[in-house]
């Protein structure tokens, strides 16, 4: 009993002072982070941050040079096929045969993890799972980039792993399947699936993770829940945009503060604020008073791209994925 309690309190996955080099190039210098127990962690970062690299070493694909990184309890160093028997991992492209059916895809896979005759059963409840029975007996050449993704990412559910890793799952897809591809990881973390994301779309974070680590130079720059980095990084906003050259010129001389953004080309200011409604009051007495037409004001929260830019352009960035 003690031995269980113990498994369920240690994280499912765990970093700390992860290193990684290529040759002269510093990819990772000093990785910290822990993952609980059914918990989704996004990992963001430019590109050439580590993301990538970051899944590889927690996979086994590729070692570390230096620190301790430990998955489902297992040392990806001295015990890689503890690791692998306790993840999946969907990669940026998907590994379907386009030969095999759907249906005879997710056998094949059913039958390599040793379910005997509970392979067929298995590929019957992910086809559900994932909107694919229309589509089951037909060869995957002829699938959507879409149905090839749930389809992939069905493949890495066969076993029924305690971890999943998604690197960039919804790369080149279509909103309609990005959806469904969200509604799947959100099921799959309420059964207490552990789920690793790295993704470049930042609104994917935001919906699905509960956590957040930003990579930068090689290092997380930031971590928390994306109300966390929001506020760490910059309070809410007055945004200013104007219908012509002329006013956005008169109104640009004008307006003054720190941090004050001037975006020519959209005519438009923002200026950040911790008490935006006496701050959007000023801007609309100071416009008035200089007869300057505005064609909207708002006042308007920071979002996930602020957060990004902000802790992503202060840190030199490597080459490397």
């Amino acid at each position: 009993m003690e031995r269980e309690t113990d498994d369920r309190c240690r994280p499912m996955i765990e970093m700390i002072g992860v290193e990684k080099g290529y040759d002269q190039l510093a990819v990772l210098t000093g990785i910290d982070l822990r993952v609980e127990r059914g918990e989704v962690f996004a990992v963001l970062g430019p590109n050439g941050a580590g993301k990538t690299t970051t899944i590889n070493i927690l996979t086994t694909l590729i070692t570390l040079d230096g620190g301790v990184a430990r998955v489902n309890g297992c040392d990806v160093a001295v015990d890689p096929e503890g690791v692998r028997r306790a993840i999946s991992v969907t990669g940026q492209n998907a590994a379907v045969d386009g030969f095999l059916t759907g249906f005879e895809n997710l056998v094949m896979i059913g039958r390599l993890a040793r379910l005997g005759r509970g392979a067929r059963r298995r590929a019957g409840e992910l086809l559900e799972q994932f909107d694919l029975v229309d589509a089951a007996s037909r060869r995957v050449s002829t699938y959507s980039g879409g149905m090839r993704r749930r389809l992939d990412l069905a493949i890495s559910l066969v076993a029924r792993p305690p971890v999943i890793f998604l690197d960039e799952p919804t790369t080149g897809l279509d909103p309609r399947s990005r959806q469904t591809l969200w509604r799947v990881v959100r099921e799959l973390a309420a059964a207490g699936v552990t789920i690793l994301l790295t993704t470049q779309y930042l609104e994917e974070a935001d919906q699905l993770a509960d956590r957040i680590a930003v990579i930068a130079g090689g290092r997380i720059a930031a971590l928390g829940t994306a109300a966390e980095l929001k506020q760490r990084v910059a309070g809410e906003r007055v945004d200013l945009t104007f219908a012509d050259v002329a006013a956005f010129d008169a109104a640009a001389a004008i307006v003054r503060g720190e941090h004050v953004v001037i975006d020519a080309e959209q005519l438009s200011i923002s200026v950040p604020t911790e008490h935006p409604v006496a701050t959007l009051r000023d801007l609309i007495d100071l416009t008035d008073r200089n007869r300057i037409t505005l064609a909207s004001i708002a006042i308007n929260k920071p979002s996930l791209d602020d957060v990004f830019m902000a802790l992503t352009e202060r840190t030199p960035q490597g080459v490397a994925a």
